[in-house]
């Protein structure tokens, strides 16, 4: 592949999958989309036209690319949660690599069962952990390795999630029901279990347990005023912090929400209020949906070695933004992944204060969009593929299938401990 660019089919072209693909815009020297397959013709269409698809490589399935001969090299696989693995086995039976969207699976058994299908068929699979890349976890990650603060005795995780994604994706949205996807934690927080597992470098997990439930987004908890729908009888719409005009029409906030009227071309904002109106589940309010997920959960892990972890998954916060405390046997690492603020402390006793702080230079993510996305993580998983099938040098965090594996069995590990009231084994 050296001589000429990766040649790639997108299965499923949600917003994920048009960040990745849009690489092969800026780099057509290194990667060119040659096939999409996904069932929303206006999508199929849209993703065509940008990427000059001819209409015999556009498919209304991936069981229609899998029954073809292979028509390129690998497939960014974008698909929902519960069609990661069905979707990716004929594909890579028929011959494609994968760029795999996280979660890997919705299960612990068909995650090993993709595992499986991929020794068997020589793939690589990578996936989609672009926190890996971003340059605030690299940072931290060649600091361990050079023994900056010793030996990891703990680390204590955060995951704030704002209360307009919140809302729009677990509450009102495609993954707020447990029956259709992964579980929460697993679906919102693999990134950070990824690089829990990731900064433990190798060291196995044994132990898990988890709490965590629905508290805040429950019909007995909606207030005085409200009604089914923001926009239909809510007396408190104007001030409400969940209204839905508020959010997807005056802000501009997920894009999300107009997935029910893909079908119009430009919609007029009338269109888009009588949407949240009628029938748009993202019009609902907060505390009259059908959700059954968690709002807020708490893991704690134990490793084959001592050292311990804490990871919170905190829904609904007025700030959002990922935090990290790294304790060692020689000193700490602190650091806020939005305010890319890393600090280095290590003890000094022969001075006051007992410690010296130092303020860590993190690189500063470059270009837009899907460029910084995820801490300049995006932008740096798709290059990374391209190398690892082009046989370039990668970098150290790459997020193969194997590589993958041991945040997300912490992950399940947690949902059954959550589950079960008790301590799961691993």
């Amino acid at each position: 592949m050296n001589d000429r660019p990766l040649e790639i089919a997108a299965v499923g072209v949600g917003h994920r999958t048009i960040g990745y693909a849009s690489y092969a815009l800026s780099h057509p020297e290194r990667m060119k989309v040659v096939a999409v397959a996904d069932p929303d013709a206006v999508r199929r269409a849209h993703f065509a036209l940008a990427h000059d698809i001819p209409v015999e490589a556009q498919f209304n399935s991936y069981q229609e690319l899998a029954a073809r001969p292979r028509l390129a090299d690998a497939v960014i696989n974008g698909t929902m949660d519960k069609m990661h693995v069905p979707s990716s086995l004929p594909l890579m039976e028929r011959g494609y690599h994968l760029l795999l969207e996280k979660p890997i699976a919705p299960t612990e058994a068909e995650m090993l069962k993709l595992s499986e299908a991929a020794q068997r068929y020589d793939t690589t699979v990578m996936i989609c952990h672009v926190l890996r890349y971003a340059p605030f976890y690299t940072t931290i990650k060649e600091l361990l390795t050079a023994g900056a603060i010793g030996e990891i005795v703990s680390i204590r995780s955060a995951e704030n999630v704002s209360y307009h994604h919140m809302a729009v994706g677990y509450v009102r949205g495609k993954w707020n029901r447990s029956e259709n996807q992964a579980p929460t934690l697993l679906a919102k927080c693999c990134h950070d279990l990824d690089i829990l597992a990731w900064l433990m470098s190798g060291v196995k997990a044994e132990r898990v347990a988890s709490f965590g439930s629905l508290k805040q987004f429950r019909p007995e908890n909606a207030p005085p005023g409200s009604a089914l729908r923001c926009l239909d009888g809510c007396q408190i719409e104007a001030t409400c912090a969940y209204s839905a005009r508020t959010h997807y029409v005056e802000q501009g906030l997920w894009s999300y929400a107009w997935e029910p009227i893909e079908h119009i071309p430009n919609p007029t904002r009338e269109q888009k209020l009588e949407s949240l109106r009628t029938d748009n589940p993202y019009g609902r309010c907060v505390w009259h949906c059908d959700n059954d997920v968690v709002d807020h959960q708490s893991v704690i892990v134990e490793f084959e070695n001592g050292a311990t972890a804490t990871h919170d998954m905190f829904c609904a916060t007025a700030r959002p933004g990922r935090t990290i405390h790294i304790i060692g046997t020689q000193g700490e690492l602190e650091g806020d992944l939005e305010e890319l603020n890393l600090v280095l402390r290590r003890p000094t006793p022969h001075s006051r204060p007992h410690y010296s702080e130092e303020k860590v230079l993190i690189p500063m993510p470059v270009g837009e969009g899907s460029e910084v996305g995820h801490g300049g993580g995006d932008i740096r998983l798709i290059e990374d593929f391209v190398s690892v099938l082009r046989r370039e040098p990668t970098s150290k965090g790459v997020s193969r299938l194997e590589d993958s594996l041991a945040g997300h069995r912490i992950a399940f590990a947690a949902e059954v401990a959550r589950l079960e009231r008790r301590v799961v084994e691993l």
